[in-house]
């Protein structure tokens, strides 16, 4: 998964973790990728991807790899009625007009299904925490030809991705952003002092922490292009960093590269503090009074 990637289909999390189940089955069978195509008269590119979560996992398939690995029949049933739930779109399926195509893959699945996120902001808010007019003058800055139609379908999507910070499985969300992001005027000073009091808001609930590295900060390790990490419960899925670039995005799951990500944002935290950050935030609201 470390890799850009392209596809239009978008995997849900169950999906992932159905696709490493058949990892280990077929590993723990002692099965080659080679046997494995064998068994099902395809390319070995094929199973590498149904492993991966690049396509949908199709009963036939399933069953068929099951009986190969030596799975019994109430193993293959069970797995089989779970292949077919992760085939069927998530809620986000409808809105597959709204946003591009390898944005669309695979991140709102994860951002429904995590347990924990972190994210690094160095340019705007973080989406999950953004008022309808901030998040309509963010998305119309970079959508600047889209019809009005097409600009109300993205915020629609936004401000509905922002209820899963509500009710008692909310996740936890840790926010490092840049002072930079308060000084950038979006939309007008109104629109900034609602953002500024809606991130004051949340910032005293449990699950939600803020952290707004200042410029007296300086040059630091996380100087770079914003990204969030994604924890889950489930133990067959890896922690996952995304980062977004102009025209495509990264998901990253070896050790290496999350454990870097994850110190770079513990090491921005540090250079400020939940007290700090709410001073700052209450004086720049006052600015834009």
């Amino acid at each position: 998964m470390s890799e850009a990637r392209s596809s239009t289909s978008a995997p849900t999390v169950l999906r992932m973790i159905l696709g490493r189940r058949l990892q280990d089955m077929r590993l723990g069978a002692g099965a080659s990728l080679e046997d494995a195509a064998k068994a099902l008269r395809v390319k070995t590119l094929t199973i590498r991807r149904l492993e991966k979560a690049e396509v949908a996992l199709k009963p036939l398939y399933v069953e068929k790899l099951l009986e190969t690995f030596g799975a019994d029949r109430q193993e293959i049933d069970e797995f089989v009625d779970l292949a077919e739930r992760a085939n069927e779109p998530g809620w986000w399926h409808s809105y597959r007009d709204a946003v591009p195509s390898w944005l669309f893959t695979a991140y709102v699945s994860l951002e429904t299904d995590a347990k924990t996120l972190r994210t690094y902001e160095p340019q705007y808010v973080t989406g999950l925490l953004q008022t309808p007019d901030y998040a309509r003058a963010v998305l119309r800055g970079g959508l600047p030809n889209g019809s009005e139609e097409e600009l109300a379908r993205r915020v629609e999507l936004r401000l509905r991705r922002q209820s899963l910070l509500k009710g008692e499985d909310a996740p936890t969300l840790w926010v490092v952003m840049e002072e930079a992001v308060l000084h950038r005027t979006v939309g007008s000073p109104d629109v900034m002092r609602e953002q500024i009091e809606r991130l004051l808001d949340v910032s005293e609930l449990e699950h939600i922490s803020i952290d707004i590295v200042p410029f007296a900060a300086g040059a630091h390790v996380g100087a770079c292009a914003p990204f969030t990490y994604f924890r889950f419960e489930e133990p067959e899925l890896p922690d996952i960093v995304y980062s977004e670039l102009l025209s495509a995005s990264v998901y990253l799951d070896q050790r290496a590269d999350v454990v870097a990500h994850l110190e770079a944002h513990s090491r921005m935290a540090l250079l400020t503090s939940s007290e700090d950050s709410r001073a700052l935030l209450n004086r720049m609201r006052k600015e834009y009074s």
